[in-house]
């Protein structure tokens, strides 16, 4: 089986599962968070390389004040376990997105993960907080303006190299595979220069529900794709 190098997953559907439980929606993102280090893990062991998940939208700032407070400190308090998770599985964490919303100590614990788990060489995971791919290009292109003004970058230099470079994923290949889950058939402003090339899979299962067997259901279903390129079939 052909496994993707980089597999990019949209985690929706975390208050529709704790409603259809009768529980609070705060309770289904705890169980969302907790299913990041499962995905994590076993993405690890199928020989994924790469693993990308959007956590909070730039978009997400526009829901109650209850739930977005709730939202940032469970996010926080998991940057802070995540240390010790990336050490136990080999990960090495980054995270993408405008961090300078933040609190001053929520941006301290994403710099001590990423200086922590820095030296491991196991699965590169990636956390989008605060992340909008529009907003991601347009403060590219304003670190491009800058460095074009300073004689840094010249003009004729531009392209799609470079450009990408200045993105939050810099440092990162393109997605293969993007997963979404519960339902929703939309990129929700997410990685959209990176998806230009990537496979799409919709699944109706919450994230909450999303496991091992439905991670291998969608990497299935990109080994039936054609994938296409300018008119020449990807070998594999």
């Amino acid at each position: 089986m052909n496994i993707p190098q980089h597999v990019a997953i949209i985690l929706d559907g975390n208050g529709r599962w704790a409603k259809r439980k009768g529980l609070p929606r705060n309770m289904g993102h705890k169980a969302g968070a907790k299913n990041v280090e499962t995905i994590a893990r076993v993405a690890g062991e199928m020989g994924i390389k790469y693993l990308t998940f959007y956590a909070f939208s730039t978009e997400n700032w526009n829901r109650p004040d209850s739930e977005v407070e709730a939202l940032m400190k469970l996010l926080e308090n998991y940057l802070q376990n995540c240390i010790k998770t990336a050490d136990k599985n080999n990960l090495q964490v980054r995270i993408i997105g405008d961090i300078t919303r933040l609190t001053p100590e929520f941006q301290q614990k994403i710099k001590d993960l990423e200086e922590r788990s820095s030296h491991n060489d196991g699965l590169n995971l990636t956390i989008a907080i605060n992340y909008g791919s529009r907003d991601e290009m347009i403060r590219s292109m304003k670190k491009m303006i800058a460095d074009h003004d300073a004689g840094k970058l010249a003009t004729e230099d531009i392209n799609e190299t470079v450009f990408s470079s200045y993105l939050d994923t810099a440092e990162l290949p393109d997605p293969d595979l993007l997963i979404r889950t519960s339902g929703e058939q939309r990129l929700s402003n997410y990685l959209l220069w990176q998806l230009a090339y990537s496979e799409f899979y919709f699944t109706e299962v919450p994230w909450p529900d999303f496991n091992k067997e439905e991670l291998e259901k969608a990497v299935l279903a990109y080994n039936k794709r054609d994938r296409r390129f300018g008119g020449l079939k990807e070998e594999t």
